[in-house]
């Protein structure tokens, strides 16, 4: 999901949005997005918002505890309820990320997703996705979690190959994800994805076409392929700054980016988002399509940010001060800010241009839109979107994204 700054304005202890925050609501899906930041042990490439058990030990006592945490998740989305007011919106999906959301027993996460249903509905079509460590399942967990609603698991993979997987300090074996896979189907779901990572230090080309072939022989219809990026503070970057390990190059996760969209385009799968294909259009994760197309979403849980109607916050971190927060009757609420018109123009064009439909050209300025000429020249764009009225990606073109955002923006 979009990032949010670091500071930003006070978040009002009832947590109340201004009053045009929900004006249009009828017109926009909503969504929910449940934060479970725990981890069994911390991958040496992420910085994300998640603690271990040592970690917290100590640092918040019972209140960061996993033992309660499904109550007091349930706490924010009461609140949810109460700050949206007689909103009538059913939900139309609810992702549980982390962290480790299957860390928790699979009755905490239905009690999750109990409470969202009992406060807001869902949409008879509702898509209800976990994330899952492959180590953290398995057949009892998966049929329970889909006898509570859950139809969509995503697996995080990464590769099929026993070094790259101790470079990421993974703790699964391989092949376990495939036999995930298998435990998924058996168990009733009918969307399972598998998340990998390319440009690992020491990872070669038959490395990663040995990641793909297990991935796309494993069945799932979702594949996701992330570069490896190094984000400071981590202990892969304290690694490569010690001369550990070679620092990932750009040519090579071209190289790797190529390699995975022809194998998957050859397998079936068609991309929809620069780093996602799936094997259908009801294959694709809806719950980040809403990221993707500005729709609103709440974020309940340490860390995570909300979105509705142009109102972005974001929660304390610490699961600690999350839950002190809600127990003592607060939002916990760290900060927000009120996007202007011009930052959700940015915003629409940073997001969807990595769509396969690409953007409107009519959210582009002069500047922006004479880049996007230039592209279209470069092969950039594609000439059937661009006089359809819209900048639309090639494959070269979806290479060099981030720049060419930076350059349409503008």
């Amino acid at each position: 999901m979009p990032s949010a700054p670091l500071d930003g304005e006070p978040v009002p202890a009832d947590g109340a949005l201004p009053f045009a925050a929900p004006a249009g609501a009828a017109d926009r899906p909503l969504a929910f997005y449940l934060h479970v930041p725990y981890c069994a042990s911390r991958c040496g490439y992420c910085d994300f918002n998640t603690y271990t058990a040592a970690e917290l030990r100590g640092s918040g006592g019972v209140l960061a505890s996993r033992d309660t945490y499904a109550e007091v998740v349930e706490q924010e989305i009461r609140l949810a309820r109460k700050v949206l007011g007689d909103d009538p919106r059913r939900v139309s999906t609810v992702f549980f990320g982390g962290g480790t959301p299957t860390l928790l027993p699979p009755a905490d996460l239905a009690r999750m997703l109990d409470a969202v249903r009992a406060e807001f509905g869902l949409a008879a079509d509702a898509e209800v996705t976990t994330e899952a460590n492959p180590d953290s399942v398995g057949p009892e967990s998966l049929a329970a979690l889909r006898e509570a609603g859950f139809t969509r698991v995503s697996f995080g993979m990464q590769s099929a190959r026993p070094h790259v997987l101790a470079v990421l300090e993974r703790t699964h074996t391989p092949g376990r994800p495939e036999a995930c896979v298998a435990e998924a189907r058996a168990a009733g779901f009918r969307h399972v994805s598998l998340d990998l990572i390319y440009g690992t230090p020491g990872e070669t080309d038959a490395d990663w076409r040995a990641s793909l072939d297990a991935a796309i022989g494993a069945g799932p219809d979702h594949v996701s392929a992330y570069s490896l990026i190094v984000e400071d503070g981590t202990r892969l970057a304290g690694r490569v700054r010690r001369g550990e390990l070679a620092a990932p190059d750009d040519d090579v996760h071209a190289d790797r980016y190529l390699m995975a969209d022809e194998a998957l385009t050859a397998a079936g799968f068609g991309w929809y988002e620069v780093s996602n294909w799936a094997l259908s259009p009801d294959a694709r994760c809806r719950h980040n399509e809403l990221y993707w197309t500005g729709a609103d979403w709440w974020g309940a849980g340490p860390g995570a940010h909300s979105h509705i109607g142009g109102v972005r916050w974001w929660n304390a971190k610490h699961p600690g001060r999350y839950a002190q927060a809600l127990a003592e009757g607060r939002s916990p609420g760290a900060g927000r800010e009120i996007l202007s018109e011009e930052d959700r123009r940015v915003e629409r064009v940073l997001l969807e241009l990595r769509l396969a439909d690409g953007c409107p050209l009519s959210l582009l300025r002069p500047a922006g839109l004479a880049a996007a000429r230039r592209a279209l020249a470069d092969g950039l764009l594609t000439r059937e979107a661009f006089d359809a009225g819209r900048a639309a990606l090639t494959l070269r073109g979806r290479l060099l994204a981030d720049a060419l955002t930076r350059d349409l923006v503008d």
